[in-house]
């Protein structure tokens, strides 16, 4: 087997527009110029090609399957530039509900590698246009790295996080769309979720306006210590790091992983007050 290599990861926080064809001629671009500053990886945020907030019938409009249209272009588009792209859309639910607030991996040869739907719905915004994801997505190989998956407010789920680092996550994905309100997501919740469980996250915002919320931008990338290897302003921005495989194999060596005790936390699984 070879030795893995490091992981070129590059964050794409933009405004959201209204058209579907522009968001994916941006895409495009943003992805040349990923790949030209040496990413394997493109991060998007939240239901990066349709937009966030846009209401519960243009959801249903827009929602189409994991293998639909979206994909297929999204997968020329991965394959042109060689470059793995996690992008947000909304999915189309099999028994007719509303649609998931979904993401979805593509490698660098267009193959679909996994997706996965929100669990955690956030506001009125999430509960009117979307139906809860029913299971947290596993966690997957690729490039010797193991990769896994939340959207936004799962994040701020301790729960949600730690039962992929159970499962020996590396890298945490998380695209998103969050406000200016809730700064303290990318400052303290994204650093702490690094550091307790050893893996690195990569907070994939939303930037500018639209007609219901102002999104906060200050993308990020924390480490397993919990530090901020790079975290992007309010605006618009493309952020470029590279995660040395050397420190994913020291990080699961270290930290509290040893010292659990899974026979005390099991009213975790319970209500909070414990009935």
């Amino acid at each position: 087997m070879p030795p893995v290599q490091d992981l070129g990861l590059a964050l794409w926080q933009c405004p959201y527009v209204s058209d579907v064809g522009e968001a994916l001629a941006r895409l495009d671009q943003a992805a040349a110029q990923a790949r030209a500053q040496g990413a394997d990886l493109l991060v998007c945020p939240e239901m990066s090609l349709t937009g966030y907030a846009i209401g519960a019938r243009a959801v249903q409009v827009l929602a189409e399957p994991a293998d639909g249209p979206l994909a297929l272009a999204v997968g020329e588009l991965a394959r042109r530039h060689d470059l793995a792209i996690v992008y947000g859309y909304p999915e189309r639910h099999p028994d007719g509900g509303h649609p998931f607030n979904a993401v979805q991996m593509i490698d660098g040869q267009g193959r679909r590698l996994t997706r996965y739907a929100k669990t955690h719905l956030f506001g009125d915004v999430d509960r009117t246009q979307f139906s809860p994801g029913p299971a947290l997505a596993p966690v997957f190989a690729w490039r010797g790295w193991n990769l896994g998956l939340l959207i936004c407010y799962d994040v701020e789920f301790p729960e949600a996080v730690r039962v992929l680092g159970l499962q020996g996550a590396d890298l945490v994905l998380v695209p998103t769309a969050n406000m200016r309100t809730f700064d303290n997501v990318p400052r303290l919740l994204v650093p702490a979720r690094a550091c307790e469980n050893r893996f690195w996250v990569a907070y994939a915002n939303a930037s500018g306006h639209d007609t219901v919320f102002d999104y906060g931008g200050l993308s990020t990338v924390a480490d397993p210590e919990g530090g901020i290897v790079a975290q992007a302003g309010r605006d618009a921005e493309l952020l470029v790091v590279r995660l040395r495989a050397d420190a994913r194999r020291d990080a699961r060596t270290q930290g509290q992983w040893p010292c659990r005790r899974p026979e005390l936390y099991r009213p975790l699984a319970g209500p909070p007050d414990g009935r």
